[in-house]
């Protein structure tokens, strides 16, 4: 993955997994982002980075957040975006997947950001696409999501200035979350002092201490003296059988209160993915408190594509 990833010189050529990558690359990443941040506060509110560049979004899964972030992100950067309904395309009438791509590069696009179902969708067209062509993983099965986790990064950084003193809870479905793996192995690389799970036993992946983990499955105790809570959906979309009793009694032991937060350090934050499930897993006056930094992890998404979007261009000759 690391090689595919990265062209000879050592640029990031492709954005696929968090895992592998160095320490370096990802803080060039928060970095580049940085330079982004301040630029929706501009009067014009786009740079010329990515001119003369085709974008193609190819989202297999549905999608919000993640599909419209990379648009604007993509826009910003002057960059000439197509986002292909795939309901209406020639794959609900068979066409594979690779003949996809091999339709769209002879329409001499520049990079892919593909969200698909299946895991390693993305690491697969990396792999058959043309040389010049980059891809981004908008998220693929339950494998990895590595923009979210890097928007995720840059927005802690905001808040709490040093990752290697933090304690960090992720709360939640962590077996069906690709955005949890790809949480994990950023935190790890950046040298978080601790990356706690907490989750029902049906909830977890087997093995998961190998992951580089503290297992909970008790909320109270695995919420004392964090810096950082983040609350994961129930995805029941990817349940294959009745995992939990009933989301009543979800929330009953594993959902976010008022009362549970004060667990954790006074001035820790809280966040989530999205799409928020109230009532399920998180509390609506936690979500929209003074603790919540949720709004943020979006807005943070257009700056965060936008830096990953300009590194991998820069693999291909572009000057940032």
């Amino acid at each position: 993955m690391k090689n595919l990833q990265l062209s000879k010189e050592g640029k990031l050529k492709h954005f696929l997994s968090i895992e592998g990558l160095s320490i370096e690359l990802l803080t060039e990443i928060l970095d580049t982002a940085e330079s982004f941040a301040g630029l929706p506060n501009q009067q014009v509110k786009k740079v010329p980075l990515l001119r003369g560049k085709t974008i193609v979004n190819l989202f297999f899964e549905n999608s919000t957040r993640t599909r419209t972030t990379f648009e604007l992100a993509a826009t910003r950067l002057s960059a000439d975006v197509l986002s292909m309904n795939i309901a209406t395309s020639a794959t609900s009438k068979g066409e594979s997947l690779l003949d996809t791509i091999r339709n769209l590069e002879a329409m001499h696009v520049d990079m892919f950001v593909v969200r698909h179902a299946i895991s390693g969708a993305g690491h697969f067209i990396a792999q058959n696409t043309a040389p010049h062509i980059s891809v981004i993983n908008a998220g693929d099965g339950q494998h990895a999501h590595p923009t979210q986790a890097m928007l995720d990064m840059f927005t802690i950084r905001q808040h709490k200035q040093d990752f290697t003193q933090l304690k960090v809870a992720i709360i939640g479905d962590i077996l069906h979350s690709r955005v949890a793996r790809s949480q994990i192995q950023a935190f790890n690389i950046l040298g978080v002092k601790e990356v706690r799970v907490i989750a029902p036993k049906t909830l977890l992946p087997s093995h998961v201490e190998s992951l580089g983990v503290t297992v909970f499955n008790d909320i109270e105790k695995g919420l004392v003296d964090t810096d950082v809570v983040i609350m994961l959906r129930l995805q029941k979309e990817r349940m294959s059988a009745a995992l939990l009793p009933s989301e009543r009694e979800y929330f009953k032991c594993f959902g976010l209160t008022e009362q549970r937060l004060k667990l954790a350090n006074p001035d820790a934050i809280v966040m989530h993915p999205g799409p928020i499930n109230r009532g399920v897993e998180i509390e609506s006056n936690i979500a929209d408190g003074a603790q919540s930094v949720i709004l943020q992890q979006v807005s943070n998404g257009i700056a965060v594509r936008m830096a990953i979007m300009s590194l991998t261009m820069q693999s291909h000759g572009e000057q940032i």
